[in-house]
């Protein structure tokens, strides 16, 4: 009974398990010492996990699967259009500061690339990760052209040049979504037991990202505490990253299911890869803008834990 709680509500309890895990840590005045200890933990199990999980994803990707599909172009393309009104109202129209903070916070959920385990759910809930995979590559191509293009316009005190922003970009994503298909690719063509051992662990995948969604939302937790902006204007700038979640995943969908890849598209406009966001958010705009990302960790998920409750409801009736 226990093992099949924890099987249907993965996702809520490692959100659950990071924010309480934050605030042990944090309010708890005997692990003190152990703090330096695991910050180094997590910051070594993050990229491993992603890689772990990502590599169990792609031992089942077929190389030919991997090409660019036409709801990938109109996924694309409302990421940018999307990203620059934004931009031209924060550009052209004067508002107050706490507003501006409002949307560059949606701004950058907007153009933020997939995330890179959005394949690991996308298998979970029967999408096709080969699809997914190619949109997370074309997307984290735009942000990376687009973001320092368009940013600095709007703050224009990030003094950081369009090249090096580009490969940044590039660097922080890369590695971890190349380097595990890859090495997915080489044991298959090369050393096929091995690939075929892994492939019994496919269902893994899943709980290696409940385990990566337990830090990362200790994180965000501990970002927001953190905060010294008033509770209003965050809670104003977390509303930002809900609708803009809700608006993302409802197109992705409608726009996928056109094509047949309805559960594809949602995923690839929706689950954003919000540790870069927060990034991007703290290097180019007002960093207060980056509750906008954090929060979206809480959305997104959210809305996969239904989507998955409302799969399994759908096999059982």
């Amino acid at each position: 009974m226990l093992v099949r709680f924890i099987k249907n509500w993965t996702l809520p309890l490692a959100m659950l398990a990071g924010t309480l895990g934050y605030f042990f840590f944090a309010d708890i005045p005997f692990v003190e010492p152990a703090k330096p200890y695991v910050n180094g933990l997590v910051a070594f199990l993050t990229p491993l996990l992603i890689f772990s999980q990502l590599l169990l994803t792609f031992c089942k990707v077929e190389v030919h699967e991997l090409k660019p599909k036409s709801w990938h172009g109109w996924l694309l393309l409302f990421q940018t259009v999307s990203c620059l009104i934004v931009a031209v109202l924060l550009v052209c129209c004067p508002m107050e500061e706490v507003y501006r903070e409002v949307f560059e916070g949606a701004m950058v959920c907007l153009i933020c690339p997939t995330a890179t385990a959005a394949a690991v759910i996308t298998g979970k809930l029967g999408g096709s990760a080969s699809s997914l995979t190619t949109y997370t590559l074309l997307s984290n191509l735009l942000a990376a052209v687009a973001v320092p293009l368009v940013f600095p316009l709007v703050e224009p005190h990030a003094d950081i040049t369009f090249f090096v922003a580009f490969l940044k970009i590039l660097s922080k994503v890369f590695p971890l979504l190349l380097c595990p298909f890859l090495l997915a690719w080489f044991l298959r063509a090369f050393v096929p037991k091995v690939h075929h051992f892994l492939l019994g662990f496919h269902d893994a995948a899943f709980y290696l990202w409940a385990v990566a969604l337990a830090i990362v939302s200790g994180q965000t937790v501990r970002s927001l505490v953190n905060s010294d902006a008033p509770v209003f204007v965050e809670l104003l700038i977390a509303l930002a990253g809900l609708i803009t979640c809700c608006i993302q995943f409802y197109l992705g969908k409608r726009i996928g299911g056109h094509y047949g890849e309805r559960i594809s598209g949602g995923q690839a406009l929706g689950q954003k890869n919000t540790v870069l966001a927060i990034w991007m958010a703290y290097t180019y705009l007002n960093p207060l803008s980056s509750v906008g990302p954090g929060s979206y960790v809480l959305w997104q998920n959210i809305i996969n834990s239904y989507q998955l409750w409302k799969k399994r409801k759908n096999e059982t009736e």
